[in-house]
């Protein structure tokens, strides 16, 4: 997931994650960055390969209708490239910043459910204009953590990706392997009727290609009271390690929780791409 700079530094860090193997470049969708469908219509232009999604559209900024033009538009732009990520949204003070009355979670996750539902309808409708260049619509990724996302993406999503972290009355607070493992068996229990699997996305915090584990999560300890050295280590959103170490623990991911598709953010893009050639040399 890179964040969009302005002209030409957007086009050469989109060239960039080309070279470096990455199979698609996302944009956030967040108050103080640009828009996201403008940026990916400029990634579009100076690549060839990627796919171009965003990561993830808070669906409660967005009117469905309006939306489902902006998609459409934006797929016909990009060759039909696009995948459409889609979330509840989280952060208040965005929506302090846009004059909007924070919702409670079950409002904005049903706000999300509402969005996807009209969005397939209205794109799937073959009188609908403009029409995306992908039928019946572009790829479905829908992200969060909770029973109710879970489900809907269970019906609805190409790709289901998980959030390395959970919402408390204190804030945000990370999963560990075994809660992590926890929302994957709930997933694959509300998508135990798909007659084709969803890939399955995890959003990696922290990419760093280190011989010293240890010193690599030293920084982050005060921010993770609640946890021990080790405890931080084995936090699957991070990926510490050598070339080889990092690469062993996507494997992992894939064949313990099934895995296959990993968002980095932008400063860490450089440091995966050696794992990058690494799993696909191996």
């Amino acid at each position: 997931m890179v964040t969009p700079d302005l002209g030409a530094a957007w086009r050469a860090r989109c060239v960039r994650a080309e070279e470096l193997g990455y199979d698609v470049i996302q944009v956030p969708d967040h108050l103080g960055m640009v828009g996201p469908f403008p940026a990916l219509v400029a990634a579009a232009e100076a690549t060839e390969r990627p796919r171009l999604g965003t990561f993830v559209l808070n669906t409660v900024f967005w009117n469905p209708a309006l939306l489902a033009r902006e998609i459409a538009t934006t797929d016909a732009l990009t060759g039909g490239r696009l995948e459409i990520g889609l979330g509840a949204g989280y952060v208040r003070e965005e929506y302090e910043r846009a004059g909007l009355e924070f919702p409670s979670p079950g409002a904005r996750v049903g706000h999300l459910a509402r969005t996807v539902t009209e969005l397939t309808r209205l794109l799937a409708d073959e009188t609908w204009q403009p029409r995306p260049v992908q039928r019946p619509f572009p790829p479905l990724l829908i992200g969060g953590n909770g029973d109710r996302v879970l489900r809907l993406a269970a019906e609805h999503a190409q790709t289901v990706a998980f959030t390395g972290a959970r919402m408390t009355e204190d804030g945000l607070r990370v999963l560990n392997a075994r809660e992590l493992a926890t929302r994957v068996a709930a997933y694959e229990g509300f998508a135990a009727r798909r007659s084709s699997p969803a890939e399955r996305n995890l959003l990696l915090q922290m990419v760093t290609v280190t011989t010293d584990r240890r010193a690599a999560v030293r920084d982050l300890l005060p921010h993770l009271p609640h946890l021990s050295v080790d405890e931080v280590l084995e936090l699957p959103l991070l990926a510490l390690g050598t070339v080889g170490q990092i690469a062993d623990q996507l494997r992992e991911l894939r064949e313990r929780l099934g895995f296959s598709h990993f968002t980095v953010l932008d400063p860490y893009m450089e440091a995966l791409g050696p794992v990058i050639e690494e799993l696909r040399g191996g």
